[in-house]
């Protein structure tokens, strides 16, 4: 669903309820939507990323990073990754994956936008545009990487993919897309003792500006994209911490997949047993 549709299905809610407020998010900027919104998703797995890393005492400055997709997150992922001192060099679509060893940055991140905006849904058109590799029908996972963003779909980092990533010395995965990692992927990066953050906790960033867009409705008043970027990274900062803190308080301290559910949970539970739901 892109902001078109948002547009349709917000415009019809104030057609039958004759009420303007932030029950849909995803807005145009000129009716009550959010700067950072479109590249929020992968701006906060980019800032997990980052927090992950600083659990080893290293950060994304000078780390070579594997992203897949090339939609909003992807989008989003890549520019914060090059403005923290990182440097992505793929990206992947349906038809295969390129791999640009110079880095994605500066007007081939623009580029992503019109590849998206085409309507062509292939990744080969950033290879013959830039020159760069291109490998059909494959996924970006074997290329050497400190640091893996899954960014594109459900299921599309199995057990092969992760050991490949484990092989080739990456460092940490976090996941941008909804379940990217299958079972057996998670089970892999778990034995291997890398760090891996589930898209529950990960992902959270295009709810949280969400979150910070219906803020900004209830206000009446936007925020800048600084304002944003900077409320976003605080709340990214704080669900890691989250994630931390429980995971060792429940005896698994580092993993992030327990730190997440168990978190999750407690949050829900809590609050019906503190409403007298249960």
């Amino acid at each position: 669903m892109g902001g078109r549709e948002i547009g349709f299905l917000f415009g019809q809610y104030k057609r039958l309820t004759r009420d303007f407020s932030g029950v849909l998010t995803g807005k145009g900027l000129n009716w009550g939507g959010s700067l950072i919104r479109p590249e929020a998703t992968g701006f906060g797995v980019t800032y997990f990323a980052e927090e992950m890393l600083k659990t080893k005492g290293q950060s994304l400055a000078g780390k070579i990073v594997a992203v897949s997709g090339f939609g909003n997150v992807a989008w989003g992922a890549a520019k914060k990754v090059t403005e923290l001192g990182g440097k992505v060099v793929t990206l992947s679509g349906p038809d295969g994956f390129v791999y640009d060893k110079d880095g994605i940055k500066g007007e081939k991140i623009d580029y992503m936008l019109q590849m998206r905006a085409s309507g062509n849904d292939r990744v080969k058109d950033y290879a013959d545009k830039f020159k760069t590799e291109f490998f059909a029908g494959k996924r970006p996972w074997s290329v050497k990487v400190d640091v893996a963003l899954p960014c594109a779909t459900q299921n599309e980092l199995d057990e092969n993919d992760a050991k490949e990533l484990v092989k080739n010395g990456c460092k940490c995965v976090a996941e941008g897309a909804n379940m990217p990692t299958t079972i057996a992927g998670f089970k892999v990066f778990t034995e291997a003792g890398i760090l891996y953050a589930p898209g529950k906790a990960s992902n959270a960033g295009g709810v949280a500006t969400s979150g910070l867009e219906m803020s900004q409705n209830s206000m009446r008043l936007p925020w800048s994209a600084e304002e944003v970027d900077h409320r976003l990274h605080e709340i990214m900062r704080n669900i890691h911490q989250t994630c931390v803190d429980t995971a060792a308080k429940y005896g698994t301290p580092g993993n992030y997949v327990n730190g997440a559910n168990i978190a999750g949970f407690l949050k829900v539970a809590d609050s019906m047993l503190d409403q007298g739901l249960v």
